[in-house]
């Protein structure tokens, strides 16, 4: 067996370029072109979609670039109609039909503007002069009026004085506010018609008059996340109320057809983690709600997006544990039909227009590429195909397991096999712990610059994912498990699992590692110091190790409160401190890599420096600390991605593949295998 893994390390060095064309790698990662939105034409005859495409790293830091491409279901054809170094966003159908709008900054623009590019062909151009930068909008029903969304900057110091060094900066008294405006294209009269609170999200009804608005106190992240609800805006009336009081978090809502409900997702409670209900209220004739229902109680599972056929059917998508699926549910009928049933296609957001619905959707093979459903049929087909090159690419086998917890409840998760897995010999395992913890993995396309999954896989590794309790995808019972009682049982839940495939004879206990961002660095860091003797090796991202000091320092305190905790820490600190990875560094025998962003907002970088004192005092083991400039809760740049994952991986490989001790560490510096003249 040591003889194929080391083989394996060799051929990914570089020695042998015909192997390692054969498997998936780091580099490949930013050639990946990804579908990311997706628009049916109001005929249902074209869909507009945008194709993500990597920045190259000669090019330094950056947004990745966004094509726009038209796909013609009459002809079965795909056309590029404005392919270069841009970004453009927020893609809609102008409601003439005939023009493909969307959001970016072409040439010489001093702001974001909304452009149009015909569905005949010609140029680019810019379809209304805005006064503000819009960061969403939307077209009324007649395509009359443009509402947008902007920001409205803070009244701090004078330019003036900050040239002298007055720059003192008041925290949190000095919000930017977000507005939403409508712009009435043939009298070009822009009118602010928010009034109080900051606007996350909003939707047009279908009289062209009214805006559903989803808007929060305070333009804070706390806020967006805990403290939403659903406003009715009039348009011309510049009139704001409350409609509806949501019980928790609130995230995608649609309009029916002719406007008699608003379907929305939301949690169940302030104490529901995950915003994965799905809601229907109906509107009466003083556009007052009634009949406010959950369409999902009991549905062990989540909602992921909604829309509308007609004005009495709900189409929307489900992840039921590893599996996604589409569902139609008629208003005030009581069972869904399943359109496609729950499976290993991960879908993303539907567009639906009579017959056909447009959706993007991953599987374990491929990324996220164009599909369209035929609604009549129950038919699903993939249209495009803009990573040919990935059926070249040698791949691990992909797969949902379940087993049983040491309580005896069912945990499921995804395995990525080593590529030329042979039955029999045990191989080393990272285990992939996803962050929330109210999120979960799907048995979908699961290699990121975050998620070493195939690229690890190349390498010889088997590549664990767990859906321990507390993840979405199972329901609110079963995301609640963990309240109150955080890297307890969630976390023996994924020691369960190790255990599992060690007893299948799969997995070489010895050479287990693990990793993780946010929640999954928290798991990470609780791994290499509470349980330390499962783990030959680690790499926390961004991770909590401290819970007394993030609580304190986090931009979602009141999140943590409500969802995660039920109590304030110095209503128990003991146990807050007890579920902190830094408490138990004396446990520690794991070479710890610790990697966090400089500019996180969300768990603070003093986290990782607390980790990284206490294991360098009282660890046993290697440990090492980088810091990400100018990142925050996550790389955005493709140059510390990169990074990212070749000096994880070659964290796991020391370790794991090769015979080191556990004090030793590899070389500091990377050899980023890229050529930049």
């Amino acid at each position: 067996m040591w003889r194929f893994l080391m083989t394996t390390v060799i051929v990914l060095g570089g020695l042998s370029p015909i192997v390692a064309q054969e498997v998936f790698t780091a580099h490949d990662l930013f050639k990946i072109e990804r579908v990311v939105d997706a628009k049916l034409s109001p005929d249902g005859d074209h869909i507009a979609y945008l194709v993500q495409r990597p920045r190259p790293f000669e090019e330094g830091k950056g947004s990745n670039y966004r094509d726009l491409y038209v796909y013609d279901l009459d002809e079965e054809t795909m056309k590029p109609y404005l392919v270069g170094d841009r970004m453009l966003y927020s893609l809609q159908w102008h409601p003439n039909g005939e023009t493909i709008t969307f959001l970016a900054r072409m040439d010489d623009d001093k702001q974001t503007e909304i452009y149009g590019i015909d569905l005949d062909g010609g140029a680019y151009y810019k379809v209304v002069d805005l006064p503000k930068s819009p960061i969403a909008y939307a077209w009324d029903p007649k395509g009359d009026a443009v509402a947008y969304m902007a920001i409205t900057p803070s009244q701090g110091q004078n330019d003036w004085m900050k040239k002298y060094g007055f720059d003192a900066e008041v925290f949190e008294e000095e919000q930017s506010q977000r507005d939403l405006f409508v712009y009435f294209t043939e009298k070009e009269e822009n009118v602010k018609v928010s009034q109080e609170g900051a606007v996350f999200d909003f939707a047009w009804h279908p009289d062209g008059q009214h805006l559903a608005a989803q808007i929060a106190p305070q333009n804070l992240v706390d806020d967006s996340y805990m403290f939403k609800d659903i406003y009715l805006i009039n348009a011309y009336e510049g009139t704001q109320e409350l409609w509806i009081d949501v019980p928790g978090k609130l995230s995608d809502m649609s309009w029916s057809a002719a406007g008699s409900h608003l379907a929305f997702i939301c949690g169940v409670d302030i104490n529901d983690p995950v915003s994965g209900s799905l809601f229907v209220a109906t509107m009466g004739e003083d556009q007052a709600f009634k009949d406010l229902r959950n369409y999902t109680q009991d549905f062990e599972g989540h909602v992921s997006s909604v829309t509308w056929r007609d004005d009495e059917t709900l189409l929307y998508t489900v992840s039921e544990s590893t599996y996604v699926g589409l569902m139609e549910m008629e208003v005030n009928e009581e069972e869904p039909e399943a359109i496609v049933p729950a499976g290993p296609l991960h879908f993303s957001g539907v567009s639906a227009e009579g017959r056909y619905a447009a959706c993007i959707a991953d599987a374990a093979t491929h990324p996220q590429e164009l599909f369209l459903f035929d609604l009549r049929k129950g038919e699903v087909a993939r249209l495009t195909n803009h990573n040919p090159w990935l059926a070249d690419k040698k791949m691990g086998k992909q797969e949902t397991i379940s087993w049983e917890a040491r309580d005896g409840l069912r945990i499921d998760g995804v395995l990525i096999y080593p590529v030329d897995y042979q039955e029999g010999e045990t191989y080393p395992m990272i285990v992939e712990v996803h962050g929330g913890p109210e999120a979960h993995i799907s048995d979908g396309w699961q290699t990121y610059y975050s998620r070493r999954g195939q690229i690890a896989a190349g390498r010889g590794y088997f590549v664990f994912y767990p859906n321990y309790r507390s993840s979405s995808g199972r329901g609110v019972e079963f995301s609640k498990l963990g309240f109150g009682d955080l890297a307890d049982e969630e976390f023996t839940d994924i020691l369960d699992g190790i255990d599992h495939l060690v007893e299948n004879g799969m997995v070489d206990e010895n050479r287990v590692g693990i990793g993780g961002g946010s929640y999954g660095g928290y798991f990470s860091a609780w791994g290499a110091t509470k349980h330390s003797e499962y783990f030959a090796a680690a790499c926390p991202f961004v991770g909590i190790s401290n819970q007394i000091s993030k609580r304190n320092t986090t931009d979602i305190p009141y999140e943590d409160y409500y969802v995660h905790w039920g109590i304030w820490t110095n209503e128990n600190v003991e146990l807050i401190y007890d579920r902190s990875p830094v408490k138990y560094v004396d446990n520690n025998q794991t070479p710890t890599l610790i990697l966090h962003g400089k500019e996180d907002p969300r768990v603070h970088p003093s986290q990782s420096l607390e980790l990284y004192r206490q294991l360098k005092m009282h660890g046993d083991a290697a440990v090492r600390l980088i810091w990400y400039p100018e990142e925050g809760h996550g790389n955005r740049n493709n140059p510390a991605r990169l990074d990212f994952c070749l000096r994880t991986m070659r964290w796991f490989d020391f370790y794991l593949q090769e015979d080191n001790r556990r004090d030793e560490k590899p070389e500091k510096e990377l050899d980023y295998g890229i050529a930049i003249d």
